[in-house]
């Protein structure tokens, strides 16, 4: 089996971030979930800048202007493609994990 079920989409919220913890690769991953309404895309929890997680305290994420922003250093990320528009990584975007969405489900591919 290469996919496993991450989360409701309902969970998710919409025009945001949500964190979460999986198995990727064989190793321990922190997740990002960015979704826009009935999109989802999934991410590692890590700034291209800096190596370190977005999020201000686990699993609470600053959401601005359609941005989840890093709170190290203020790089600004699309919802939900995960493009830097803004700060010290513009132009690189973060790191996807594929995912798919099945009857109201997100579901990630464990190969990372």
């Amino acid at each position: 089996m290469s996919h496993v079920f991450l989360s409701v989409i309902d969970a998710l919220p919409d025009g945001g971030a949500a964190g979460l913890d999986a198995e990727v690769g064989g190793e321990p991953s922190p997740l990002l979930a960015l979704r826009r309404g009935n999109e989802v895309r999934v991410f590692h929890n890590v700034c291209p800048h800096a190596g370190r997680r977005l999020e201000v305290a686990p699993g609470r994420f600053i959401v601005d202007a359609d941005t989840v922003v890093c709170a190290a250093h203020g790089a600004c990320f699309t919802i939900p493609a995960g493009d830097c528009i803004a700060g010290p990584c513009r132009g690189q975007s973060l790191r996807e994990v594929p995912c798919e969405l099945r009857d109201g489900e997100v579901w990630i591919d464990l190969r990372g």
